[in-house]
């Protein structure tokens, strides 16, 4: 099976599209942060590698994987610039001020995990820990790219979280990605053991009644399971999930090995059966009560209409 035709480069996409149910019926929203496949052509003049070794960063087709979250009455939120260029799953201050040949004009996390890794806002490196960039960046383009992607896309996404809770008083976020298998990057990406990560910030981004329906289902369904480890959430999966309050967020990390080839970026035989075990999976959520993801303290939760 090959790949769908794709434009890396031009013309320039709007930072995301929202694909939007006909009516939401669920109080459920996706969010593919890393599946993009824009390259702006400054990132391309920058960069000392290939498109093809670019792309080992992205989480590839990911947004496919859920595609028929919309038809299910769920919006879903689908980033459209490449995570090399801006990764809209991370703090707005992981920045790695040694990438840059002056002052920042933002504030700047230089103590992060994610930054120490080159993994930060603005990647120094893409997957098995290449280097992107031949030189240093102007320090204007961290502002450029907040704006152009960055504060576009998390706008959306809180209105996105904020309209499902006022209709359904809850709302969950289903943050989609994908993994390595570590098979074809070499010793500097340990091979996956699991099929699937399901993220959920040890217990803090959201009600146990979701990741356990979602654990469960998987399981049945024949995957190999791991939950928080190696990959308890991102950004996205802590800043929009305080189950206290009503508003969940789970992380969803599947291996790539079992739906494309990780040198061509082909999709293989796998990736229709994994589209139809995603559609179970997204069944299985929505078939949660909502009365088991309101906060602890409502009385008198709003329904769907």
């Amino acid at each position: 099976m090959r790949q769908q035709d794709q434009s890396f480069t031009t013309p320039a996409p709007p930072p995301f599209e929202v694909i939007s149910p006909e009516r939401q019926s669920t109080p459920f929203v996706y969010n593919a942060p890393h599946s993009g496949t824009y390259y702006p052509p400054e990132l391309l003049a920058r960069t000392c590698l290939t498109l093809p070794e670019l792309r080992s960063s992205e989480d590839s087709y990911a947004d496919r994987l859920f595609a028929t979250a919309p038809g299910k009455g769920a919006p879903m939120l689908r980033v459209n610039y490449a995570r090399a260029y801006v990764d809209t799953n991370r703090e707005p201050t992981e920045l790695d001020a040694r990438m840059f040949h002056g002052p920042l004009p933002v504030a700047a996390n230089p103590h992060s995990e994610r930054v120490r890794a080159g993994l930060g806002l603005i990647p120094g490196v893409v997957a098995g820990r290449q280097h992107i960039y031949r030189e240093r960046l102007p320090p204007a383009d961290v502002i450029t790219r907040i704006d152009r992607v960055y504060r576009p896309v998390h706008q959306q996404l809180q209105q996105l979280m904020d309209t499902t809770f006022a209709r359904f008083g809850c709302a969950v976020l289903i943050d989609c990605h994908s993994m390595p298998s570590g098979i074809t990057l070499g010793r500097q990406a340990p091979r996956q053991s699991a099929d699937i990560v399901l993220g959920d910030a040890h217990g803090r981004s959201c009600a146990r009644v979701v990741a356990d329906v979602a654990a469960t289902t998987l399981r049945r369904l024949g995957y190999q399971v791991a939950v928080n480890v190696p990959y308890a959430g991102g950004y996205n999966t802590h800043f929009y999930g305080r189950p206290s309050a009503g508003r969940h967020a789970l992380q969803i990390e599947i291996n790539r090995a079992l739906y494309m080839d990780e040198r061509s970026y082909e999709l293989t035989a796998g990736f229709t059966r994994l589209c139809g075990d995603m559609e179970r999976l997204i069944d299985a959520l929505h078939a949660i009560p909502v009365g088991a993801l309101h906060p602890p303290t409502s009385q008198s939760p709003l329904a769907a209409e």
